[in-house]
């Protein structure tokens, strides 16, 4: 009662201040609507699309947990410092040379359609950084939101080959590999697609069709990745005279883990790559993205069920994934059914696929060759398979272009692979010695184990 009493007694001098607040802050907005120009009617929308733009981008972050979780969780615990450590390099300097280079070598404007090496981001509110000036509706965030989001892309191309090379590879070398890949040819064969190059020529003209990465990221990596892995060898004692010995993972519930984070994450993969929070395309693609997750699951587990006569839960975790990677290309132009149809199928690719290669002695700890390599190739081929054509429309995507433009971006990335990871080799060295394997990298590279035993 006291204190209504004062606040009574202080009314008189307190609304005043709030009505002149209140009057600053409307003059202020009035401002910002007219500085919107033409696209003043719609300033909520690319206010909210730029608010689920930068969450986009913090869900793409979070995936690099999931892979560090998927990585230490498909290893040997010698290797737990080692896995964690590439994984926080590979974020930080992804994201500092996209902003030294990268950036503007993916996006470089009016280009010969091959390449065009760019510079530091510079100021991106130079030209109003709270209007549409950027990018109009269809891109509707600012620069910063643009970069912000395409930066956290940017280092999971690296991120996959991390995990096909674990447990093997020198620390130093992996990590100059990984700043060449990320920091200059992943944006440069992007630039072939997201940039305006020359891949916008493919299916007669209507462009190639890759909505959030099938091929410019995921494909890219998993060829990256196989690269990289002929040349580094399989781990020590793998493939015997006696046939496969297998290397059991050292935490199933940690890759668990790994596995709901990256899917999580896909959320803002995917619905980020709208670009906008148009509510249409919007609640597509979480629920393309999400149904092709699920029926990749239980693809790999019908698979792996089928050829191993027994439910594994490895091939189930890279089940969702290679439903997610499949569902990247073409979650924004496909139905529902097309979507589980996609996802059921990549499910039962990824575990043909690990088996194969496992066959022909290629050795890749966590399946990312397969999941990232081999259904980025099929998440391409199936945007012209099960693209959704309007009544009285015509497709608009090839199975030729699409091919076309996946292959060239898979041997591209294998090719600079190959060849600058064997030159590492001859200059430095690729692989630990074969005590500093047995030993661990966490102690060899590290000097550090990742658990303490005390009693």
């Amino acid at each position: 009662m006291r204190m209504m009493k004062k606040l009574m007694f202080l009314a008189p001098f307190l609304l005043p201040a709030v009505a002149r607040g209140q009057d600053e802050y409307k003059e202020g907005y009035d401002e910002l609507i007219a500085a919107q120009g033409d696209y003043a009617y719609a300033f909520d929308f690319f206010t909210t699309s730029m608010l689920w733009t930068v969450i986009a981008a913090a869900l793409v972050f979070l995936m690099h947990l999931g892979f560090a979780s998927l990585e230490a969780g498909l290893t040997q615990r010698k290797n737990t410092v080692n896995i964690l450590f590439k994984n926080c390099f590979i974020i930080a300097i992804g994201v500092v040379t996209y902003a030294l280079i990268g950036f503007n070598t993916h996006y470089p404007g009016d280009f010969n359609g091959w390449f065009s090496l760019g510079g530091p981001i510079g100021d991106l509110n130079a030209d109003g950084g709270d209007t549409f000036g950027y990018g109009g509706l269809d891109l509707a965030m600012t620069g910063y939101g643009d970069f912000i989001f395409q930066a956290m892309f940017a280092a999971t191309a690296a991120t996959i080959v991390s995990g096909a090379v674990a447990e093997r590879v020198k620390l130093p070398t992996f990590m100059i590999f990984a700043t060449l890949l990320v920091g200059l040819w992943y944006p440069v064969v992007g630039s072939w697609h997201w940039g305006g190059g020359w891949l916008g020529g493919l299916n007669g003209g209507n462009g190639f069709k890759d909505f959030a990465g099938s091929a410019v990221v995921h494909a890219f990596g998993g060829f990256a990745a196989l690269a990289c892995v002929l040349v580094l060898g399989p781990r020590a004692g793998k493939y015997t005279a006696d046939g496969i010995k297998p290397i059991l993972p050292s935490n199933l519930p940690l890759a668990a883990i790994g596995v709901f984070l990256l899917f999580f994450g896909w959320f803002g993969f995917n619905g980020g790559s709208v670009l906008s929070a148009n509510p249409g395309p919007l609640g597509l693609v979480f629920t393309t993205t999400t149904l092709a997750a699920c029926t990749g699951a239980l693809g790999a587990m019908i698979m792996s069920w089928i050829t191993l006569k027994k439910p594994d839960l490895s091939m189930t975790l890279n089940g969702f994934l290679a439903g997610l990677v499949g569902i990247t290309a073409n979650a924004d132009i496909v139905s529902t059914n097309g979507a589980m149809i996609i996802g059921l199928i990549a499910g039962a690719l990824v575990v043909l696929s690990v088996l194969f290669f496992d066959k022909i002695k290629i050795d890749d700890p966590v399946g990312a060759i397969s999941v990232h390599g081999i259904c980025g190739i099929w998440g391409i081929l199936a945007a012209a398979i099960f693209e959704v054509v309007p009544e009285g429309g015509e497709k608009q995507f090839g199975i030729g272009g699409q091919l076309v433009g996946v292959l060239a971006v898979a041997a591209a990335a294998f090719i600079f692979s190959f060849v600058v990871f064997f030159i590492l080799k001859l200059v430095m060295g690729v692989r630990v010695s074969a005590e500093e394997e047995a030993e661990g990298l966490d102690v060899a590279e590290h000097g550090s184990p990742a658990y303490s035993y005390t009693e």
